[in-house]
């Protein structure tokens, strides 16, 4: 009932897992990461347990095989589930129990795991396995477009409800207290995928990283940005202006001592010309 992706970017340091599925909030049952250990999918008849026995597994450096094989041991559902891991040296691995219901499969490699069951048939898992080797870029973005190709391909062959996607990466999470790098979930909606993608694209405007080359020294805009700042109702001094107009709009993330992130620039401006 189920389609999901398990990988990592060992580069970035990131762990991360996406997932779809005709079934009522799916990511409360299948995705589970920790930075720096490693990620889990359970699903089919999921045992939910899997999740966190597997990244304690997983943080003592169990590898994804141990940690799928220990997790099974003596689970009289085994043949009913279906289960994908990635550990914290890119290793992966991934199961499908022989009573799962078809189509059932899966597909491991360098650092990623697909599988799903209920499927359209093996050009999802295809299309999940495909997508990630082929796509470069940021691992929430390889996911996520892993993931709208298993559903152009078919995907769960019931229809459309839910989907999720997490990363994890250390002190990853907004102001750096935690590891949540990427957490959004679709309950429940008629195009859960296409919706998850529009939930990310907002998230990456508030909280995404432009590479420090990319920045823009305040002096080279502070005319303008005393201006624009003016505009929207924060004149005086701009570094103070645009902290307090920047917290505002939820994009205190995007704020540098000393230059300005060209995605804080141009909503800046954006939000000034609608308030001429």
């Amino acid at each position: 009932m189920t389609f999901s992706l398990v990988a990592c970017d060992l580069e970035a340091r990131q762990w991360g897992v996406v997932v779809a599925s005709k079934f009522l909030a799916v990511g409360a049952v299948v995705p589970w990461a920790r930075a720096e250990a490693g990620a889990v999918a359970t699903q089919a008849s999921a045992n939910v347990s899997y999740g966190p026995r597997g990244l304690e597994l997983l943080a003592t450096g169990a590898s994804a095989q141990e940690t799928l094989d220990r997790l099974m041991e003596g689970d009289p559902g085994g043949p009913e589930r279906q289960i994908g891991v990635v550990d914290a040296a890119g290793g992966s691995a991934t199961y499908t129990g022989p009573e799962c219901f078809d189509w059932a499969g899966g597909h491991s490699g360098p650092g990623y795991a697909a599988q799903g069951n209920l499927l359209a048939g093996a050009a999802v898992v295809d299309a999940l396995a495909g997508t990630f080797e082929g796509t470069e870029g940021p691992l929430v973005e390889r996911l996520l477009a892993s993931l709208a190709a298993g559903d152009a391909a078919g995907g769960d062959r019931r229809g459309r409800q839910s989907a999720a996607v997490i990363v994890r990466e250390a002190d990853g999470g907004y102001g750096g207290g935690t590891d949540i790098l990427v957490d959004l979930r679709v309950d429940d909606h008629p195009d859960p995928v296409t919706e998850l993608q529009r939930l990310y694209a907002i998230q990456n405007l508030l909280f995404g990283r432009t590479p420090e080359d990319q920045l823009i020294p305040l002096e080279q805009v502070q005319a303008e940005l005393s201006e624009l700042l003016a505009r929207v109702g924060h004149p005086g001094p701009v570094e103070p202006g645009l902290r307090e107009w920047a917290g505002m709009e939820n994009l205190e993330e995007r704020l540098y001592p000393g230059h300005i992130d060209p995605v804080v620039l141009g909503a800046l401006r954006e939000r000034a010309g609608a308030a001429s």
